[in-house]
């Protein structure tokens, strides 16, 4: 009898922070076996400190390869990467250490995807800043996966919360650089993008709305003239291709139009206009996805929380609903693959 449930790897994310933790517990739990075949990709040591941590019981099951993992045992399928001593590395802070061996986890759990041995990826938490430090000298994780994957083309993180798939124009940069990278031609790739990835997430007619960048969606060019000059051209030459996106909106007031049901999604000019919405709306609900690439990506939007690591209260929801959405989106492809 064959097994429809996709495989995902699990990466632990940053080994000193919540992690290990939220992992463990997940694992714990079981019920995510009803949608997915789990698999860890990293180091055993992390994960039974992690388990430790939790105060939860995690037996592992060593596999040189995720085509190796049986799921129907009493323990968990790990390739044990044996690659991070945990208490070699300073708890609860970012390192530089940490952050390359982070990267080196992810990097071979990107192997075993392309490999076709596992069909989507989420990792817990990690931390941005000790990964470039440590050497993996990109912006974001969504650079790295883009250049390992030899990706060309438009991408970009989502923020997917209750049905909601929040994208943006700008990402990871300083505000004065997104404001300088808010043109026609930026707006309309986050647009396409955002309408392909929630059609390929089952969305058949993704409604989507856009954000102003200057305050009362800039007052009729009184506060800024980029809602008239650059913003609305966009989307009218978007919304003329047949994608259902409109606006400009003020920004202060569109999320609220959203939450209410009126659309599926909102296109923010620059980070922080949409994350922090979507942070007050449901701070460990909030799962962050890869649009674009050829490999699904999931992971918890929130962070490392340094703060609690090893306390025991990390809260797994985010994870969870993280794994649940790539177990999903990695479905919708096998279908779309053998429709095509």
């Amino acid at each position: 009898m064959s097994d429809d449930r996709p495989i995902i790897a699990l990466v632990p994310g940053d080994p000193t922070g919540i992690g290990p933790e939220l992992t463990a517990r997940l694992l714990h739990d079981g019920r995510l076996a009803q949608v997915a075949r789990l698999v860890l990709v990293g180091d055993a040591r992390v994960m039974r400190r992690g388990a430790r941590f939790a105060g939860v019981p995690l037996e592992l099951a060593p596999v040189a390869r995720p085509a190796e993992a049986r799921f129907d045992g009493p323990g968990v399928p790990i390739v044990d990467l044996g690659n991070i001593d945990p208490d070699a590395l300073p708890l609860g802070e970012a390192s530089a250490e940490a952050g390359r061996l982070t990267g080196d986890t992810l990097a071979r759990a990107i192997d075993f995807a392309q490999a076709g041995e596992v069909d989507a990826i989420s990792f817990a938490p990690l931390n941005k800043g000790a990964m470039f430090r440590g050497g993996w000298e990109f912006p974001d994780e969504h650079k790295m996966f883009a250049h390992l994957l030899n990706h060309e083309g438009p991408f970009s993180e989502m923020n997917v919360l209750d049905g909601q798939w929040m994208t943006r124009v700008t990402s990871h940069v300083s505000l004065r650089e997104a404001v300088e990278q808010i043109t026609g031609p930026n707006i309309c790739r986050a647009l396409q993008l955002a309408h392909d990835t929630m059609q390929r997430a089952g969305i058949e007619h993704p409604r989507i709305a856009v954000a102003a960048l200057n305050p009362h969606n800039g007052e009729g060019g009184l506060f800024g003239r980029e809602e008239i000059d650059i913003i609305r051209p966009a989307v009218e030459e978007m919304a003329a291709k047949g994608i259902d996106c409109s606006g400009p909106y003020p920004s202060d007031t569109v999320y609220l139009k959203a939450f209410r049901g009126e659309f599926d999604s909102v296109t923010a000019m620059y980070h922080d206009q949409g994350q922090i919405a979507t942070k007050l709306k449901g701070f460990n609900k909030g799962v962050t996805v890869t649009a674009g690439l050829a490999t699904v990506f999931t992971t918890p939007a929130h962070g490392t929380a340094y703060d609690i690591v090893g306390k025991g209260s990390a809260d797994p929801g985010a994870f969870e609903t993280a794994v649940r959405l790539a177990a999903q989106l990695a479905t919708r492809a096998r279908e779309l693959a053998g429709a095509a």
